[in-house]
C-alpha cells in the first residue's frame, strides 16, 4: 500500500527535477542555445521593423496617388459623358461608398443620374411561394403594355430575369435619352406602373427620376461575397439582371468595392467568369476615385465601340480602360430628338433649332 512517506518522497523528487531543470537550463545551456535564440530574435525583429518602414512607405505612396487622383478626377472626367443619362441598380448589400463615388463621377463626367432601383433581397428569393408571386405580376405587366417576354438564359432564374427586362424596359434606351418614350413603346405612366408594381410586391424600392430615360447603366454589386460561394442565388440572379440591362442600354457596367469583388465567390468574379462578361463591363475597385474614374472610362469607350472588358485589381483585364476620345454628347431637344454636328474626329450632338 502506498503511504504518506511515499507521497512526500515523490513530492521532493518532483521539486529535485525542476530544480536541476532550472540549474542546467541557465548554465549549460545558456552558451550555444540561448545565443541562437538572442540571434534569431533580433533577427525578426529587424524584418518586422524593415516590413512595418516598407508599409507605411507604401500608404504614403498610396495615399498621395489618392489626393492627386481627387485633385485630378474633374479634370480626367470632364466632358467624358456630356449630356448623358445613368440609371442605378442596385444589389442587395451594395456598398455605400460605391454608389456615391459613382453618382460623383457622373456628375463631373456631365452626364446626369436618374435616379436608383434598389433591388431588395426578395428579389432573390428563389423559393416557390415568391417566384409564383413574381410571375403573376411578370404576366399582369407583360399583357397590359403588350410586351413579349424574352427566354431566360437559366430556368431557375427565369421569373428575375423577365422581372428584369421589363425594369430595363421602363428605365432604359438605347439611343434617345430623356425622351417621353422607350424603344420599346412604353409611355411615362406606363413605365411608372412597371416600377410600382414591383416595389408594391417588395421587389424593389426607387428614389429619382428612374422613367427619365438613360441610356446607361450602372449595376452596383453586393459589398460582401455569398456565404454559399458561386451558386448562391444572388449570383445567379445578379447574372440575369445585368445581360437583361446590357440589352436594353447602350452601355452596361457592373461596379463592386474591393473587398466585395477580391474572393472567388464575388458577384464581379462570377460574372467575369460567365458569357455575361462579353455584354458588361466590369470594375472591382469602384469605392476609390481610381475606379469611380475607370467606370466613367469604361462606358465612354462602349460608347466609341469598345467591347466591354475588366478593370480593377482582382484579376481584371487592365488597371483602367483607355483615356477615351471625345463621344457624342446628347442634348434632348423639345421632341425628344437629337441632331449630330462632326467637329473634327469627334461627333457632338446639339440641339435642332
Amino acid at each position: 500500500m502506498i503511504d504518506f512517506r511515499y507521497h512526500l518522497v515523490s513530492i521532493v523528487a518532483v521539486f529535485l527535477a525542476l530544480a536541476i531543470g532550472i540549474v542546467l537550463g541557465s548554465t549549460e545551456l545558456q552558451g550555444t542555445t540561448i545565443d541562437a535564440l538572442k540571434s534569431t530574435s533580433n533577427s525578426l525583429k529587424n524584418q518586422l521593423s524593415a516590413a512595418s518602414a516598407e508599409r507605411e512607405s507604401y500608404e504614403q505612396l498610396a495615399g498621395a496617388s489618392d489626393t492627386f487622383l481627387q485633385t485630378a478626377e474633374p479634370k480626367l472626367l470632364a466632358d467624358t459623358l456630356t449630356g448623358r443619362r445613368i440609371v442605378l441598380v442596385t444589389e442587395p448589400g451594395a456598398a455605400s461608398s460605391v454608389i456615391s463615388g459613382v453618382k460623383q463621377a457622373a456628375t463631373l463626367a456631365g452626364a446626369a443620374v436618374t435616379g436608383t432601383i434598389a433591388l431588395q433581397p426578395k428579389f432573390n428569393d428563389l423559393s416557390g411561394t415568391t417566384e409564383s408571386t413574381l410571375s403573376a405580376i411578370n404576366q399582369q405587366l407583360a399583357s397590359a403594355d403588350g410586351a413579349t417576354l424574352g427566354v431566360a438564359a437559366a430556368a431557375q432564374t427565369v421569373y428575375q430575369q423577365q422581372a428584369a427586362q421589363l425594369i430595363a424596359s421602363a428605365t432604359l434606351d438605347k439611343t434617345t435619352a430623356g425622351s417621353s418614350a422607350t424603344a420599346s413603346g412604353l409611355t411615362a405612366a406606363q413605365a411608372q406602373g412597371v416600377l410600382e408594381a414591383y416595389a408594391q410586391g417588395g421587389y424593389l424600392t426607387t428614389s429619382g427620376t428612374v422613367t427619365d430615360r438613360a441610356t446607361l447603366a450602372v449595376l452596383v454589386t453586393p459589398g460582401t461575397a455569398p456565404s454559399d460561394g458561386t451558386n448562391d442565388p444572388a449570383d445567379q440572379v445578379l447574372l440575369a439582371v445585368a445581360q437583361e440591362l446590357a440589352g436594353a442600354s447602350a452601355a452596361t457596367l457592373a461596379a463592386g468595392s474591393i473587398a466585395g469583388s477580391a474572393p472567388a465567390a464575388s458577384a464581379i468574379s462570377v460574372l467575369r467568369s460567365s458569357s455575361v462578361s462579353s455584354l458588361v463591363s466590369s470594375v472591382d475597385n469602384a469605392d476609390t476615385v481610381l475606379g469611380q474614374i475607370s467606370t466613367m472610362w469604361a462606358l465612354a469607350v462602349q460608347l466609341a465601340g469598345a467591347k466591354p472588358n475588366s478593370y480593377g485589381i482582382s484579376g481584371a483585364s487592365a488597371v483602367s480602360p483607355d483615356v477615351p476620345l471625345p463621344v457624342p454628347s446628347v442634348t434632348p431637344t423639345a421632341s425628344g430628338t437629337p441632331t449630330e454636328k462632326v467637329t473634327g474626329k469627334a461627333k457632338k450632338i446639339v440641339e435642332k433649332k
